[in-house]
C-alpha cells in the first residue's frame, strides 16, 4: 500500500547491559535507538507504507544516527527538523525470572522536550497524509510539547486525516493530574484509542472490575465497560485494549479487545503464551500492527487479530523496533504458531 502515515514523538537512545545483567554489574552497554512513535513508523514501513516519522534532533553526529537508524528501515524522516543538543537516553535493564525490568530516563533537556511550536509546519506534514499517530509519552515531555501536539492535532483534523493515540502513561514523567488534564484535551481530537489494562485508569480513572494486574488476573469482560466509558467520553470511533497477564518477566499471556462503536462490537483476539525475549516496543508493535490493519481495510476481529499477531511476534526480537513482515503476522494471525525451522 502506498497509503501514508506520520507519527511524531521523541527518538531516544537505549543503553542496555549485555544480556540479563544488572546496571551494578555491567561495564558494556549495548547502543540502539528507540522511541513509542518511531517504534510505530518502523513496523508500518516494514509492512510496504509510506511511514513518516516527526520529531526534532541535533544536528551533531549522535542526532544523525538517530535519523540513520530509522532511514535504514525505510522510514521517511525528511520532515525531522535539526537543532537543539541532546538526544534522549533511557537505561533498560532486562528483567528475569521474577525479577522486572528496569527503565531509567536521562532525557532532560532533550532537543523535542525544548522544542516550540515554530518547529513544525504541520500543513505541509499532514500534505498527502491518510493517518497520524502519538502517544501520551509525547505531550508528558512538557507543556511546550502538549502545545506542539494539540497544533497537530488540529492540522490533522483540518487535512482530513485519521487520528490515533496510544494513552501510555509513564508515572516517571508526570502525574496522574498532569496527564488527565493534557490527555482530556488531546483525545477530544482522537479517533482510534488504544490502551492496556492500567492505562484508563492511570490517565481517566476508568478501571475494569474484578481484575488483579500485578496478580496476573483480568477479567476481559470488564474491558468492554472500559472501552464503553472511553468511546462515550470522547466519541471514540474505536477502542483497542491489550491485555497483559504477567506470570513473570520472561512469561505473559497476550491478547487484545478492539471495540467498534459503529458496529457496537467487541471483538477478542486469540491468547498467545508469550516467552519473552524483548517486551519493550510491544505496545508499539501492536499500534502498527492495527494501523495497518485498519488502512488495509481489514474488518474488526481480523484486525484486532493482526495486531495482536504482530505484537506477539515483536516479544521474540531485541530492541525497541519490530523486524517482521506482512506475510509473517498473518500466518501467525492465522493459527501457525509452531515456530518449526522454514525451510
Amino acid at each position: 500500500m502506498a497509503k501514508k502515515v506520520v507519527t511524531f514523538g521523541e527518538l531516544m537512545i537505549r543503553l542496555q547491559p549485555y544480556n540479563y545483567e544488572r546496571f551494578v554489574q555491567a561495564d558494556h552497554l549495548e547502543f540502539t535507538f528507540g522511541g513509542g512513535e518511531a517504534n510505530v513508523a518502523v513496523s508500518l514501513a516494514n509492512y510496504g507504507l509510506d511511514a513518516a516519522y516527526v520529531t526534532k534532533l541535533p544536528a551533531h553526529a549522535i542526532g544523525q544516527a538517530a535519523v540513520n537508524s530509522l532511514r535504514r528501515y525505510g522510514v521517511d524522516t525528511s520532515k525531522i527538523t535539526r537543532g537543539g543538543d541532546r538526544v534522549g537516553i533511557y537505561f533498560n535493564e532486562k528483567g528475569a525470572s521474577q525479577r522486572p525490568s528496569v527503565c531509567i530516563y536521562d532525557r532532560a533537556h532533550s532537543a523535542i522536550s525544548e522544542a516550540t511550536t515554530a518547529d513544525f509546519d504541520w500543513d505541509a506534514i499532514f500534505e498527502g497524509v491518510e493517518w497520524f499517530h502519538f502517544t501520551g509519552i509525547t505531550p508528558a515531555l512538557g507543556a511546550n510539547v502538549v502545545e506542539i501536539c494539540k497544533e497537530a492535532c488540529k492540522a490533522a483534523k483540518a487535512h482530513g486525516v485519521k487520528i490515533s493515540c496510544d494513552l501510555n502513561y509513564r508515572g516517571k514523567l508526570w502525574t496522574r493530574d498532569e496527564a488527565r488534564a493534557a490527555m482530556t484535551e488531546l483525545c477530544q481530537y482522537v479517533d482510534v484509542c488504544i490502551s492496556n489494562e492500567e492505562d484508563a485508569q492511570d490517565v481517566f480513572g476508568i478501571e475494569a472490575e474484578n481484575t488483579d494486574i500485578t496478580g496476573g488476573e483480568l477479567n476481559k469482560e470488564g474491558y468492554k465497560s472500559v472501552a464503553k466509558q472511553l468511546a462515550d467520553k470522547f466519541n471514540f470511533e474505536m477502542v483497542a485494549i491489550t491485555l497483559r497477564e504477567s506470570k513473570s518477566a520472561f512469561d505473559n499471556d497476550w491478547s487484545a479487545m478492539l471495540y467498534n462503536v459503529a458496529k457496537d462490537e467487541y471483538c477478542f483476539s486469540k491468547l498467545y503464551h508469550l516467552h519473552i525475549i524483548d517486551r519493550i516496543g510491544g505496545g508499539d508493535s501492536f499500534g502498527g500492527g492495527l494501523i495497518y490493519a485498519l488502512l488495509s481495510g481489514k474488518d474488526t476481529q481480523a484486525a484486532v487479530e493482526f495486531a495482536v499477531a504482530a505484537s506477539a511476534l515483536k516479544h521474540s526480537i531485541e530492541g525497541d523496533y519490530n523486524f517482521v513482515t506482512v506475510p509473517e503476522v498473518e500466518k501467525l494471525a492465522g493459527g501457525d504458531g509452531s515456530g518449526r525451522v522454514q525451510r
